[in-house]
């Protein structure tokens, strides 16, 4: 069996996201802000900021496509009995609407979009949250222009105390490292292997929180007096697979008696994660779930690593890296030189 672990802490440098290292994002994001803050009307408060989704998790990967995103809250001091949550999402739709070519009121949120020769490039999405009411709850602004009565509302929400789980999942740092790089990897994997159309790859925030539910670290003691420990995270990887694996149930979903993956948000509004995806596309995702522990193992029972790499490259694309042979063979051979010294 090859070790493999070098490979992967380079993969995940190469596809690891941080805010702080993308000062071209911040900057979208403080201009945006600023603008509305100095710019909204005299009668709408000013809300509070902060980032939310995978900058704020620290489980963001670079994206394949190049078009970056940022997802931000703004936390208004508000009931949601006294203003209709399409009201509040045009405060900052009416400040922001000339700001680029693509300002857009989705479902969730308001997005500003930034091109570059007509292709996206950076997209902003603000969140908008009442934070003053009765019952000491968050609501999120739902709904747009065009949207039936029903979903122009408030839905509660707890984007900090999601935030803040999976902020300080394991106590130790250094499991916790583990636990982001493997979602790191399933994001990328996800990203090459399914459309970015639709509801047809599983929600970046669906693995997130199946990882905060039931990934368990993967390392062996290392040094027992230095308390120094060595992560594998393949192994990683393939425990946890298969265990994401072994919790697809059958159920009757829309009209259909079909395997299924369900994945609740452990905060309010509680939602199932995986609920938008077809029973066709979940199918889909269980298949190639168990196409990648196929692989997965395959390059775990490799002796040779440049191999295993290979192999791992055609599962997480042309970025996880391979050694070249030469590399792999000095390790051989110094791996099996003879001692002059009697034993």
């Amino acid at each position: 069996m090859a070790d493999l672990q070098k490979y992967f802490n380079e993969f995940h440098e190469i596809i690891r996201l941080s805010f702080d290292d993308n000062a071209e994002l911040r900057e979208k994001r403080d201009i945006i802000l600023n603008k509305f803050f100095n710019n909204r009307a005299d009668d709408v408060p000013k809300p509070e900021s902060f980032n939310q989704g995978s900058y704020a998790m620290s489980t963001g990967v670079k994206p394949i496509d190049d078009d970056y995103d940022i997802d931000v809250g703004l936390e208004f001091n508000i009931s949601k009995d006294d203003y209709k949550s399409l009201e509040v999402k045009n405060w900052v739709y009416d400040v922001l609407k000339d700001h680029t070519k693509s300002v857009e009121i989705k479902n969730p949120c308001v997005t500003v979009t930034y091109h570059k020769e007509d292709e996206p490039i950076y997209h902003v999405d603000l969140a908008l949250y009442s934070n003053d009411n009765a019952d000491g709850k968050m609501y999120l602004a739902k709904g747009k222009e065009y949207s039936n009565s029903k979903n122009k509302r408030w839905e509660p929400a707890d984007p900090k105390g999601l935030i803040k789980a999976i902020q300080n999942k394991f106590s130790d740092k250094d499991d916790r490292a583990q636990f982001r790089r493997i979602i790191r990897y399933l994001k990328r994997w996800k990203d090459i292997k399914f459309s970015s159309d639709g509801n047809a790859a599983p929600l970046g925030i669906g693995i997130t929180v199946a990882a905060y539910k039931w990934f368990n670290v993967s390392k062996e003691i290392e040094d027992i007096f230095s308390n120094k420990y060595k992560f594998n995270d393949l192994n990683a990887l393939i425990n946890f697979i298969e265990d994401l694996i072994s919790r697809f149930n059958y159920m009757y979903y829309d009209e259909e008696y079909v395997e299924r993956l369900q994945v609740e948000l452990p905060f309010e509004p509680y939602d199932e994660l995986f609920k938008n995806m077809t029973n066709k596309q979940m199918t889909k995702f269980k298949n190639k779930l168990e196409e990648l522990i196929s692989k997965l193992r395959e390059a775990s029972d490799e002796v040779d690593p440049v191999v295993a790499c290979e192999n791992l490259v055609k599962v997480f694309g042309d970025d996880y890296p391979i050694p070249e042979k030469e590399e792999t063979a000095e390790k051989k051979n110094c791996a099996f030189t003879p001692s002059n010294s009697s034993a």
